[in-house]
């Protein structure tokens, strides 16, 4: 595919002086949401996020700027003004790429859509969240069909370090020992109040493409609690089985976190996929006790979106756990966003390169942006996966007690040393 992560892809192939084939099925064929023939086409925004190495996606940007990246290379040549954050120009973006692309020896571009996947050839799939029918049918095939998803349904993720711990209480139904989960404790009064928020809250729009029945079996919570004011109380926010230890009593309702990492950085809010929109998710959802000041590393949203059970499938540089020869780039490997996307497809044309050459491939060390991102996808409960930006929540601890507000600083230090020494080990 020619998007950002097949593009990136090719891009750290060529220039190590590597023959690429790259299919790309526009204009030939277009997804719902393309409509450009241009490679590297932005659907959704014009923005990449932070530009600061002080935040996680900002580290991600200069660790890629290290490694020589294309896509970091078309961004900062287009950019347009926006404040602190990186923005470009999305057709000049694209036909920079697209030129840079075309001037390397080696590249053979195939505009068709490719149905059938070579299992017998070294092949980077980067099909996207809108991979077609056809692809989809092939990853499939090589996959088990049970490890091929369409539809996000994703709760928000809270960091730990936000939550309020003397309003919560550890616990699993019915369970007298600690619990596997964090329970925020609601009363009648606070419960009503939280429902009627939710019931009133603002949704983000849904794409044409993207058919509301498609989230039957997975549903918002605004839309669980429009069907009444006590249905979340038989669905998500459920007290059976839950004692507070502070009252000794069961609380009128709950809303469960459940720990998303073994650190214990990050946790994901049950049941709570949700089309509201960000602002109105923060205000709502810090009504609950305990989550008052809760910050957010991902929203919780609903949309179309192809993506693999990367845990169960892939090794940690990026090839299938069956197939050594079959690698996977892009979001359909369970990152979110246009940086994590195109991120992978650098690691999957260093991989690749390195593959061919009979070379050790070298994983980036969780300490970086790259590192704790592949680390995540492959790594995280392969039960409960689901696609995720890059946040620092999932870096290991700094080994050093340093004020918040100067962690960002310590994580970038830390993470650009490293993947200057990656770099070195995998020319």
């Amino acid at each position: 595919g020619g998007g950002l992560a097949g593009c990136e892809a090719a891009w750290q192939l060529l220039k190590r002086g590597r023959a690429v084939c790259l299919y790309e099925m526009k204009p030939e064929v277009f997804s719902p949401a393309h409509k450009s023939p241009l490679f590297a086409e932005l659907v959704c925004s014009n923005s990449f996020r932070s530009n600061s190495p002080e935040n996680a996606v900002g580290l991600l940007k200069e660790e890629m700027r290290i490694m020589e990246s294309l896509i970091m290379e078309s961004a900062d040549i287009t950019s347009v003004p926006a404040g602190k954050a990186l923005a470009v120009d999305r057709t000049l973006f694209s036909q920079y790429i697209e030129k840079k692309l075309a001037s390397c020896e080696g590249l053979i571009t195939i505009r068709k859509e490719l149905s059938d996947i070579p299992e017998n050839s070294i092949v980077i799939i980067a099909t996207g969240p809108l991979t077609s029918d056809k692809a989809a049918k092939s990853i499939s095939r090589i996959t088990g069909s049970e490890h091929l998803y369409f539809y996000d349904a994703i709760s928000p993720i809270i960091d730990g370090e936000s939550i309020d711990y003397g309003k919560v209480f550890q616990a699993s139904r019915y369970d007298s020992g600690r619990g596997d989960y964090l329970n925020c404790p609601m009363t009648k009064e606070e419960y009503e109040r939280f429902w009627h928020e939710v019931i009133d809250g603002q949704e983000a729009s849904i794409k044409d493409f993207e058919d509301k029945k498609c989230f039957e079996g997975c549903l918002p919570i605004e839309v669980l609690a429009r069907r009444g004011e006590k249905t979340l109380l038989f669905g998500p926010m459920k007290p059976v089985g839950l004692i507070d230890p502070k009252t000794g009593k069961r609380p009128y309702a709950v809303v469960q976190l459940r720990q998303e990492n073994k650190t214990s950085t990050l946790y994901n809010m049950v049941g709570f996929q949700t089309k509201l929109t960000w602002p109105e998710q923060r205000r709502i959802f810090q009504l609950i006790p305990g989550l008052e000041k809760a910050e957010f590393p991902r929203h919780g949203s609903i949309h179309r979106n192809t993506f693999i059970n990367s845990p169960a499938l892939l090794k940690k540089t990026l090839q299938l756990r069956s197939h050594d020869n079959i690698f996977f780039a892009g979001q359909i490997t369970g990152v979110e966003g246009y940086v994590e996307s195109a991120a992978m497809g650098l690691l999957a044309g260093v991989n690749v390169h390195r593959h061919l050459d009979g070379k050790e491939l070298i994983p980036p060390l969780e300490t970086t942006a790259l590192g704790a991102l592949v680390h995540h996808i492959t790594n995280a409960d392969h039960k409960t996966f689901q696609p995720m930006n890059v946040n620092f929540g999932l870096f290991p601890p700094l080994s050093e007690k340093v004020p918040k507000k100067e962690r960002g600083k310590h994580y970038a230090r830390r993470a650009i040393q490293e993947i200057e020494n990656w770099k070195e080990k995998t020319r």
